[in-house]
């Protein structure tokens, strides 16, 4: 197994400069890892420095609260995808799910994908530490109904990260064909083949070298 091929190489600190940006993408080229994740605002500086490897641009859109209007996460995407990502993970409308306005989350999912329709990879982060069972499920099914290629844990700013268990619950709900990614706290190579073996097909880590090099 090539565990850097699983990894989303990542930086998200509100406090991240240009040099760290640059760090993060040297050392996914180093690695050669699946993609470099960053805040909307890195994302044509990183496309700039990932140009001739096959490394995805990615950024997140909507983060980290999911709060914002379906039209400004699909204005987000678009400008997002314009400036050279190939990938956003966007955060769901966590309150309107917990009041069981499914609706509301499903238009808000899907607005994102259209804006990314054949132009980026579209992986929806439904924060699983705020959710029930019963929720992550619902959550995961609305993604898939709505077209998105990836369901993910979390953000890493909530209560919580990625757990196995949500990841075999996640992996049985969406089935074989769509993309589950475990995100927040996932910091040792035997954490990254835990989350695998559960049914995890990317990572999301910021402790991709120590994952790497167990």
């Amino acid at each position: 197994m090539e565990l850097a091929k699983y990894i989303d190489h990542t930086l998200l600190k509100p406090e991240s400069t240009r040099a760290d940006i640059a760090r993060v993408c040297e050392e996914a080229k180093h690695y050669n890892t699946a993609s470099v994740c960053v805040n909307p605002c890195w994302i044509g500086f990183v496309a700039e420095q990932l140009k001739g490897t096959d490394i995805k641009p990615c950024c997140v859109i909507g983060f980290p609260l999911g709060a914002t209007l379906p039209e400004v996460k699909a204005y987000e995407t678009a400008a997002a995808i314009r400036d050279g990502a190939k990938e956003v993970d966007m955060v769901i409308n966590v309150g309107a799910l917990r009041g069981a306005e499914f609706e509301t989350v499903y238009e808000d999912i899907k607005a994102v994908v259209d804006a990314a329709a054949g132009k980026a990879l579209v992986k929806v982060i439904i924060e699983t530490c705020l959710l029930t069972d019963e929720e992550k499920v619902i959550a995961c099914k609305l993604a898939k109904q709505a077209g998105a290629d990836y369901v993910k844990t979390s953000t890493g700013f909530s209560t919580g990260g990625a757990k196995v268990e949500d990841i075999r619950l996640m992996r049985e709900t969406v089935g074989p064909e769509m993309g589950v990614k475990a995100s927040g706290g996932v910091r040792t190579k035997a954490d990254a083949e835990a989350m695998i073996a559960a049914g995890a097909t990317r990572i999301g880590a910021s402790s991709s070298k120590k994952i790497i090099e167990g």
